[in-house]
């Protein structure tokens, strides 16, 4: 059945109805067991003991023994509405230009134990599910948004990768430890931003702690010759336009765009840095790991092809440093544009995908983002890999057996890059549908387009006025990804998310 907006129901009710049936049909989990709710009912958060500086009766600690750093200057930055807060960060100036960057990872592991109903259920969807009219979380909110969030003003049990940075961005030193934490200052990235940028006023929770206003700036300017070292390397700049629906109420109203911004950097140069150290750290200790990984580019070939469009020669191999080279320089000629390039590009190269490790491997690293050592560690409420990753980590911390096998991690990294894939299915399906309740009035009409993906399966084209992408179904021959076009909306169908164009003038493109 298909459903209009003006049906009698809410729209935000029927997408969350759309969102529950597409997370059945791909095998995932809407809602928790019984057995994980009556795990829930008896959980609490760790507490700190209360010892002397010397421990429990008056002897000296043992060296492992979790650090107390609640006294740095903690702050958390993340989305305005972001509940599950899985980091905290704070830097400190060293000699010679160095900074030290420390890194707070919230400590899951210390509540969510291996073969729990809770960690079964995460285990299944591997990573939380945002959908436009509702979040199904990897773990019960009780979890991720109280017990082991890093919350404000909150004394929480954390795992700190500890980073030394040299004057050039170079990574110099790192550690990694347990330690007890507290959250001085919820930032969120848009008003940061709009701070750092010089459009705005300095946040009131910047303010009101002393010296945050330095450390900020201090990671800012840290994380800028990180990503220049990382961007030497071939780590690629692409820039897509990404969009969430905004609700009047029960009513859908606009598809809002989300942009990059400078706080949103500080966190992302950080925490691919913080992801490198985890990877290192685990294999100089033995261990094996999960690591994310891009092969080579899928179609390699016809990025070549994009860019001699623009008059620009690329290798016949993949090279990461000239690809770079070619989006820099696109970027300053046509910055309005560049989003669309960027998306092509993105859909060439490839998914990323999990695979395990050994110390002594040679996993392929990450092409987009030119690292070869890289894994997934910093959003343990979220994302079942990282978990995985803090139990290897704090085993190795302790000197601990390993407590996953090879044979156990090559399962788990297959499962979980093919339940991050349908979890991605679920969230574009019902944006889909919710760009289909906007645009259901709009049928007959044209818009400027570019082609976003071409194989058997079909042709997908997304139009440049709107975020919206939406099936070609007529006029698709001898059309490749990269190309632009005019297309007209000939049908929309809620239920199912699908939005479906055809060619205008189907013997022209570009």
């Amino acid at each position: 059945m298909t459903y209009t907006a003006h049906d009698d129901r809410q729209h935000r009710t029927l997408l969350q109805s759309i969102a529950r049936r597409a997370m059945l049909e791909h095998g995932l989990l809407p809602d928790f067991s019984a057995a994980a709710l009556a795990e829930l009912d008896r959980m609490q958060a760790p507490a700190m003991k209360r010892v002397g500086a010397d421990g429990a009766g008056g002897q000296k600690p043992p060296e492992r023994q979790i650090r107390d750093l609640r006294s740095l200057l903690w702050a958390s930055i993340d989305n305005d509405d972001s509940r599950d807060l899985d980091q905290l960060t704070v830097a400190e100036a060293m000699p010679a230009g160095q900074v030290k960057i420390l890194v707070a990872i919230a400590d899951v592991d210390a509540v969510v134990k291996s073969n729990s109903a809770i960690d079964q259920h995460a285990r299944q969807n591997t990573t939380s599910v945002y959908t436009a009219a509702e979040i199904f979380p990897m773990l019960p909110e009780k979890i991720s948004t109280d017990i082991t969030s890093l919350n404000f003003e909150q004394e929480r049990l954390a795992i700190v990768i500890e980073m030394v940075i040299g004057a050039d961005g170079a990574l110099q030193d790192s550690n990694i430890y347990q330690a007890w934490v507290c959250n001085h200052a919820r930032l969120a990235y848009n008003s940061l931003a709009a701070w750092l940028e010089g459009r705005g006023a300095l946040p009131e929770a910047v303010a009101a702690v002393t010296g945050l206003e330095e450390n900020l700036r201090l990671q800012e300017q840290a994380t800028q010759k990180m990503k220049n070292v990382r961007h030497i390397h071939g780590a690629l700049s692409l820039e897509t336009i990404q969009a969430k629906p905004a609700f009047d109420g029960d009513q859908i109203r606009a598809l809002e765009i989300e942009k990059k911004n400078r706080a949103k950097e500080i966190i992302e140069d950080i925490m691919i840095a913080a992801n490198g150290v985890t990877a290192r750290y685990l294999s100089a200790k033995k261990f094996p790991s999960i690591r994310r990984v891009v092969r080579k580019p899928k179609r390699w070939e016809r990025i070549i092809e994009i860019a001699r469009e623009h008059g620009i020669k690329l290798p016949g191999t993949p090279d990461s440093k000239a690809l770079e080279k070619f989006l820099i320089q696109e970027k300053a000629a046509d910055p309005l544009r560049f989003p669309d390039l960027s998306l092509a590009v993105i859909k060439l190269l490839g998914n990323g995908e999990y695979v395990a490790e050994l110390p002594e491997g040679n996993a392929p690293g990450h092409f987009g983002l030119a690292v070869k050592d890289y894994s997934h560690s910093t959003a343990p409420n979220r994302r079942y890999p990282d978990l995985l990753t803090q139990r290897l980590l704090k085993a190795a911390i302790a000197g601990q057996p390993v407590p996953y096998t090879k044979d156990e991690l090559d399962v788990l990294a297959a499962h979980c890059t093919a339940a991050e894939d349908v979890a991605t299915k679920v969230e574009r399906q019902v944006e889909k549908s919710a760009a289909a309740l906007l645009l259901e009035s709009r049928i007959g009409e044209q818009f400027d387009a570019i082609v976003t993906g071409a194989s058997e399966k079909g042709t997908w084209v997304r139009i440049l006025s709107l975020p919206v992408e939406g099936k070609l179904v007529q006029g698709f021959a001898g059309v490749d990804v990269g190309d632009r076009l005019r297309v007209q909306l000939i049908e929309t169908d809620i239920e199912q998310g699908f939005i479906d164009f055809k060619k205008v003038n189907p013997s022209q493109h570009r």
